[in-house]
Order: C-alpha cells, then structure tokens, then sequence
C-alpha cells in the first residue's frame, strides 16, 4: 500500500495524471481509427450472420469495459472502505458513469445485433437481463453518491453497493456456461484458445484497446475536474468560516 499512497498526495496525481492523458489520447485515436477501418474493410463479413456481424466490433468491447469498469469500481471500493485511500472513491466516482456509458452501449448494441439474428430486440436470458442488472448497479451506485449531504456517508454506501453488486460480474462472464440462453457462447478468451479467425480476431482486440485507451483518458479527465473543483469548494469553505 505504500506504493498506492505515494499518490494520495493530488499534486503528484495531477502531474502524472497530465503526463498520461495524452498518450492514452493518442493510442486511443489511433487504435479508433485502425480498429474501425479493419472492422469496417479488412475484416470479412460472417458466413452465417453476413455483414450484421460487424456491430461485434463494437458490440463486445462495450460489454467487455462494462465488467471492467464495474471491477476497477468495485475495487476502488474496496480500497476506499478497508485503506480509506484518497484518491480510491474519486477513481470509483468517476468511473461509474464510464461504465454505465458502455453498459448502455453493450445493451443497444447487442439489441441491434439481435434482431435480425432471433427476430426481437429484446430476450430475457440470462445474459441480457445480467447486463440489464449490471447498467442499474451503476445507476444505483450514482444515486446513491448524490443521496447524501455527507459526502463521507455517501462515500460509504454506494462502495457497499458496489461491493456486493460484483456478485453480478462473474453472473454474467458465466452466464451462457451455466445456462440456456440464445446469446452465443465465448469464442475470443476460452480455456482451449480463440475460435475467432485472425481476420476477425485482430479488429476486435484492437477496438479493445481503443476503448480501454479512452476509458483510461477519460477516466484521468474526470479526476482531474473532481479534484480541482474539491480544492475549490475547500478554499471557498475556509473563506466563509474565515470571513
């Protein structure tokens, strides 16, 4: 933990946090673009689901950062409540609204996918409705963040919150394991190795990166705003107790 506290300190966060934004703005770019272009004209299309297949190259990144994100959360958490940390409820903060974001994405996504794959926008398998569970654990844990006057109280809740929803992580990694369900079971990390073709494994990774890269800058962004406008209400507090 002495390696973690080195940055309790915000000075030294915001210096390192500059230095890293735009690198995680560049390869964030880059890797847009390249991942776009490979989905979009070098991949090819599915011999079975032709070229509706495409919207996977966003499709299962966006659901991927939605696990992600609520795991960076949850950890955050966890560091928040046992080391009291703080910079460790200003990462979690800031990364709820992220992962709700791409939660939304991953269930409009697939939904869009969907349809022309079952013939309806929506099933309540166990997958989807995992996912639909995960996007309101976020919602819960921003509201619950604003509940409260005390921002230490509300500190405190939403990280319990956060804690006992990442029940809802390893639901949904499993989910087409331990269940019937229509959506597909996974192709990209399993046990036996990737049944994806290189053509379309590549597009798909690279669009992953694209958005870890974003999720990393955007991330270092909101941090950066909470902690200088904290500084601010700080400095405004001592005004109104010093006047």
């Amino acid at each position: 933990m002495a390696d973690l506290h080195r940055f309790a300190n915000p000075t030294r966060f915001l210096k390192l946090a500059g230095y890293i934004q735009p690198w995680a703005l560049a390869v964030f770019l880059i890797s847009l673009s390249v991942g776009l272009y490979m989905s979009f004209f070098t991949a090819p299309a599915d011999y079975q689901q032709g070229e509706s297949a495409r919207i996977m190259y966003v499709h299962v990144p966006a659901a991927w950062m939605a696990m992600f994100c609520y795991t960076i959360m949850a950890l955050a958490s966890a560091v928040s409540l046992i080391w009291k940390h703080p910079l460790a409820d200003v990462s979690a903060r800031s990364t709820a609204p992220v992962g709700a974001a791409f939660t939304f994405l991953a269930l409009v996504t697939g939904s869009l996918w969907g349809k022309p794959m079952w013939g309806t926008w929506w099933v309540w398998d166990a997958r989807l409705t995992s996912v639909l569970v995960l996007l309101f654990l976020y919602i819960g844990y921003m509201a619950l963040q604003g509940a409260f006057d005390d921002r230490v109280r509300a500190a405190k809740a939403s990280a319990i919150l956060a804690l006992v929803g990442f029940v809802n992580v390893p639901i949904i990694k499993f989910s087409v394991d331990w269940w019937n369900t229509l959506h597909q079971p996974a192709s990209v990390v399993k046990m036996s190795g990737s049944s994806i073709h290189p053509s379309m494994l590549w597009p798909l990774l690279i669009m992953a990166i694209a958005f870890k890269a974003y999720y990393v800058w955007i991330l270092l962004v909101r941090m950066r705003s909470e902690l200088v406008a904290n500084k601010v209400r700080i400095l405004r507090l001592k005004q109104v107790h010093g006047g």
